[in-house]
């Protein structure tokens, strides 16, 4: 078994030659896609912008090691961002450099525990909005690079969305994203033009990260203001690692660790609190394009934090000269390729509560700039609709035989807390028959709830001096009454049968 998950593993960074080139270059294309978003991400976080670019170099290392969904691109993202800053504002960045750590060791624990599961209760409704949400939101994310500017901005970004969708016909084994970023930034140098450059939206770094302690008390004072903060960055960036990772999947047709994937963000985020960076998690628009532009492997998660320092530090003075408009350009076409264009024609053909279900999240996500907000509200309103729908199927036939004075109740589909009380109202609790026979052969009790309407109909039919015979309970909801309200079988003749 250990020798499988080596050769997968191994499989997993590359397999051939051609995979490690191809991976390569998707990474770098990755990373010229995380430089504009980290820097903007930074800036909501209240930190300086190397921070957040630190800490998604150091993440991407640790997470094409440790990850358990190869080619994920992760780094300091949005949602992590708007979680922290209030307590940078509020206490400063070694305060947040405490709660990265703790908010990664939170993540290595619920990975441990194989909480990951809970992503079965994300229906495929909610995902497909959560996905479309992103792609609105990575677009939106655009505009202000497209608002008070020249008319040379418009035309760059238009010819490197010319670039990216028509180079492929051309020039295939080199990323068309890549060759936008190179032409777009030969024509800004070689025609002197008014446009915004990489080194207009920040200050870049100019140095390596330097392991380092966060530099807070050590008591409990510390703990309790860092603990809310660390728990909603352990619970929002795994959130979101998971979405991604679930995308991922789909996209490539194939399986990944999300229990490994859970342990490896903690160990990633440990690491980038040490070395002064902020939280991160998986980030789904550079995921995506790396994944488009032929990311399969490690190697090109590797790449894209590698490669992020190679470019910030040596070559930051040619980096700095980048235009923006290249930058909108690619990330347009990731909103577009990330959208699921189907879902709208979907929207006629699936059931109405499941489009509700997908426009509720995007409405909500975009709304509120929070993808968990908008995953949450989904799942809620994914439960809600569904208890709604199994307790319409619960059925309760009544009849009356007069020659044995018996009422007989035959009950079918599932009785749980949402069900309970619609099941008690089909009993007349006056009725002065001398006999009822309830049959649940075709239903199942699946709570306490259940088990309560049941004993609280029962108890009231024998105290008007009606003989109650149950008849069909199955093991299971015949193990839930005998636990929790043993005497509804309790009276002679009324056992299950």
């Amino acid at each position: 078994m250990l020798s499988q998950d080596l050769v997968r593993y191994r499989a997993e960074w590359f397999e051939s030659l051609a995979d490690a080139r191809r991976d390569i270059l998707a990474g770098m294309v990755g990373t010229f896609a995380l430089i504009p978003e980290v820097i903007a991400f930074s800036f909501v976080a209240g930190v300086d912008p190397q921070v957040g670019l630190f800490a998604s170099f150091v993440i991407g290392i640790v997470i094409a090691i440790a990850g358990g969904r190869p080619a994920m691109i992760s780094g300091a993202a949005g949602s992590v961002a708007l979680v922290v800053g209030a307590l940078v504002h509020a206490h400063g960045l070694q305060y947040l450099l405490a709660a990265t750590v703790l908010g990664g060791l939170l993540q290595i624990v619920f990975g441990l525990l194989k909480l990951d599961v809970l992503l079965c209760f994300v229906s495929r409704s909610v995902r497909t909005g959560f996905v479309n949400a992103l792609a609105i939101l990575i677009f939106s994310a655009q505009v202000p690079q497209m608002l008070g500017v020249t008319w040379h901005t418009y035309a760059l970004i238009a010819l490197g969305l010319a670039i990216i969708y028509l180079a492929p016909r051309f020039i295939a084994w080199l990323p068309s994203p890549l060759i936008c970023i190179l032409v777009l930034t030969g024509v800004s140098m070689a025609l002197p033009m008014s446009v915004h450059t990489v080194s207009d939206l920040g200050q870049l770094p100019a140095s390596l990260p330097v392991f380092s302690l966060p530099r807070v008390p050590l008591d409990w004072a510390t703990l309790r203001i860092i603990a809310p903060y660390s728990l909603a960055i352990a619970a929002v960036g795994l959130l979101e690692s998971l979405m991604t990772a679930a995308v991922v999947d789909d996209l490539t047709e194939t399986t990944s660790n999300k229990s490994r994937e859970s342990t490896g963000l903690g160990l990633a985020n440990v690491a980038a609190g040490l070395f002064g960076g902020i939280a991160g998690c998986g980030m789904i628009g550079q995921t995506v394009g790396n994944v488009r532009y032929g990311g399969r492997g490690r190697l090109s998660t590797m790449t894209a934090g590698v490669f992020l320092l190679v470019v910030l530090v040596p070559l930051r003075a040619w980096v700095a000269q980048v235009p923006v408009a290249a930058l909108v350009a690619i990330m347009v076409m990731v909103s577009i390729s990330t959208f699921s264009w189907g879902s709208l024609r979907d929207l006629v053909h699936h059931p109405k509560m499941s489009s509700m279900v997908m426009l509720v999240t995007v409405a909500v996500t975009v709304a509120t700039h929070d993808l968990s907000a908008g995953v949450a509200v989904g799942v809620l309103l994914s439960g809600v609709f569904f208890a709604f729908k199994v307790t319409r199927m619960m059925q309760v036939t009544v009849t009356y035989d007069p020659e044995s004075d018996t009422r007989h109740y035959t009950v079918s589909g599932q009785i749980f807390f949402a069900s309970a009380d619609i099941f008690a109202d089909h009993f007349d609790l006056r009725d002065r028959a001398g006999r009822a026979h309830i049959d649940l052969s075709d239903a199942h009790l699946w709570d306490v709830t259940a088990v309560g309407a049941l004993e609280g109909v029962v108890d009231t039919l024998r105290r008007h001096g009606t003989l109650v015979e149950l008849v069909g309970l199955n093991q299971a909801s015949a193990v839930l009454v005998d636990r929790h309200a043993p005497l509804v079988r309790a009276e002679p003749g009324a056992v299950s049968g």
